[in-house]
């Protein structure tokens, strides 16, 4: 039977658990909105990315600067005559000129960049060198490559002899159908935050294969290929430049973290708008890849693509790992 008193004392007894599992509740929100940023961190796109990282990380890990650790990551596959869409050993245009774009961004919103550069193996040095000795923020095709020179840069033929046989083959159709994730996998786009908080990106490109000679895409582009803002966050593009600049992408995936969207989300929404446009302009979504990577003050990140194939590294104290970005053509 249920005494006035036992009722009294059980009921205190619940109404204690209740103020235990209140006050456990508040201190979970508590940690919860106390997030510590993961940093350092590096991210850049396609496996390539995994050796980009490991120069970056070097850096970054003796608490170097970001600016320092993305221009040192990129150069990687920039210098690399194996690598087919980025730098020494890139795919030439319908010319046979191998032509270079590429930018770099720092915490402060300095910004350089270089478009159809010739001769030059590292054109990410050169947007740096554009960033910090000039009072421009671009330049381009002989003016950036005499640039360039002024400044030490050796030139060097980049057209590597797999390059140029693969060139000649495709003189006898001269079919431009660019293949997707093949010459549509044509940038490491790369962004960090360093243990100092503060972030930088670069990105760079030796363009789509057998473009006209001139064409230009994102990846040399501020906002377009990447953007980078101190206080929220940075993101970088990979694949059909022209459907990122129709956008302004990158900046785009930065202004939806801004307005309090996940990483993933922004580059989400991001790929979404690239969707709409080409529907609207009554062309054939499988013949696009577009793929966003972000990262947040916080240190969170995200990916988004337009459909399958696009992978991308991360860099922080879990390693150096891949992953496949989630995409929006299933």
């Amino acid at each position: 039977m249920t005494t006035r008193r036992n009722f009294i004392k059980t009921s205190a007894f619940a109404s204690a658990a209740l103020l235990v599992n209140k006050s456990d509740a508040a201190e979970l929100k508590l940690h919860q909105n106390s997030f510590t940023p993961s940093k350092p961190i590096v991210l850049s796109t396609w496996n390539f990315g995994l050796k980009a990282n490991e120069a970056a990380w070097e850096i970054l890990i003796k608490n170097g600067k970001a600016l320092d650790a993305v221009e040192a990551g990129v150069k990687i596959p920039e210098g690399d005559p194996t690598e087919r869409s980025v730098g020494y050993g890139g795919r030439p245009d319908r010319d046979g000129r191998v032509t270079l774009d590429a930018c770099i961004m720092d915490e402060n919103a300095n910004i350089g960049s270089v478009a159809c550069l010739e001769f030059i193996k590292h054109p990410i040095s050169v947007a740096r060198a554009v960033m910090e000795k000039t009072p421009h923020v671009m330049l381009v095709g002989d003016g950036a490559f005499q640039f360039a020179l002024s400044q030490g840069f050796k030139k060097e033929n980049l057209l590597v002899e797999a390059s140029e046989k693969e060139w000649q083959d495709w003189l006898k159709s001269s079919n431009y159908k660019p293949i997707v994730n093949i010459e549509n996998h044509d940038t490491i786009g790369m962004i960090a935050l360093d243990a100092n908080g503060d972030l930088s990106g670069a990105c760079t490109t030796s363009g789509m294969a057998y473009k006209m000679h001139g064409r230009v895409g994102d990846s040399p582009i501020i906002g377009a290929g990447l953007y980078v803002d101190n206080e929220i966050g940075a993101a970088t593009a990979t694949g059909h430049g022209e459907e990122v600049i129709r956008i302004a992408g990158c900046h785009l995936v930065v202004e939806l973290m801004r307005q309090g969207k996940s990483p993933e989300d922004a580059c989400k929404e991001a790929v979404g708008r690239v969707v709409n446009l080409t529907a609207k302009r009554k062309k054939n979504l499988k013949d696009i890849q577009v793929g966003f990577i972000a990262l947040n003050k916080k240190g969170e990140y995200g990916s988004y693509c337009v459909q399958s194939g696009f992978n991308y590294a991360v860099y922080d104290a879990n390693g150096n790992n891949l992953i496949d970005a989630d995409y929006y053509l299933k």
